[in-house]
C-alpha cells in the first residue's frame, strides 16, 4: 500500500512539471516616428550600418539604471536585437524626413546602389539617474567613394515624466530620442 502510495506522490509531481507554464515575457520594438509621407524621391540613397553597441546593451532584456546601477528585466525583452532596432528605425525616420524610398539598413541593400554609409556608435541608451532617457555616441555619414567623413559626437536627452516608471513610456521615449538624432544627421 505504501508503494502504491508513494508511486501515484511520483506520477502526481511528474505530471505537475509537464503542465504548460504561461510567458510571462513582453516583447517591445522600437518604431520610427517620424510623420509618415509618401517616398517617391531616390536619393538620398544611404545605407545604414549596424549600429555598434556597448556589451551591456547588446543583449535580449532592456536595460534600466537605477541610482547608478544597471538593472536587466527578465520579462521586459527586444523584439528584435538592439542594434538592428535602431538601425532600422533611424532608417525609417530619415527616409521619412527626406521622403527617399533609398534611406534603408545595410542588409537590406542587394546591390551597393547606395552613395553614403551612415555609421552609428552607440555609447549609451537608458535612463539616467535625472529621469530622462539618455541616447550618446557618434555617426559618421561616409560616402562610397573619396574622402574619410569625419565622425560627429552627439547626446540625446528625451524627459522621461516623474510618474512615468513603465517601460512603454521609456521605449516611447527611446523612440523620439532616435528621431532626434535623425533629425541632427544632415542630408548629402
Amino acid at each position: 500500500m505504501k508503494t502504491r502510495a508513494l508511486l501515484l506522490m511520483l506520477v502526481g509531481a511528474g505530471c505537475s512539471q509537464l503542465m504548460p507554464v504561461k510567458d510571462k515575457a513582453v516583447h517591445h520594438l522600437l518604431e520610427p516616428i517620424a510623420p509618415d509621407r509618401s517616398l517617391k524621391a531616390t536619393s538620398p540613397a544611404i545605407a545604414v550600418n549596424r549600429a555598434s553597441l556597448p556589451g551591456y546593451l547588446d543583449a535580449e532584456p532592456l536595460v534600466t539604471r537605477r541610482d547608478g546601477v544597471l538593472v536587466t528585466s527578465d520579462i521586459d525583452l527586444w523584439a528584435e536585437p538592439l542594434d538592428d532596432g535602431i538601425s532600422r528605425v533611424v532608417a525609417a525616420n530619415l527616409s521619412r524626413l527626406t521622403g527617399s524610398m533609398n534611406i534603408q539598413p545595410v542588409q537590406r541593400f542587394t546591390t551597393l546602389d547606395y552613395t553614403h554609409l551612415l555609421e552609428l556608435r552607440i555609447a549609451q541608451f537608458e535612463n539616467d539617474s535625472a529621469s530622462g532617457m539618455v541616447l550618446r555616441g557618434a555617426w559618421r555619414l561616409q560616402p562610397v567613394t573619396g574622402a574619410d567623413a569625419s565622425e560627429h559626437a552627439f547626446r540625446i536627452t528625451v524627459p522621461l515624466a516623474a510618474d512615468s516608471t513603465d517601460v512603454k513610456s521609456r521605449v516611447k521615449a527611446m523612440n523620439e530620442a532616435l528621431l532626434r538624432l535623425a533629425r541632427e544627421i544632415p542630408m548629402p
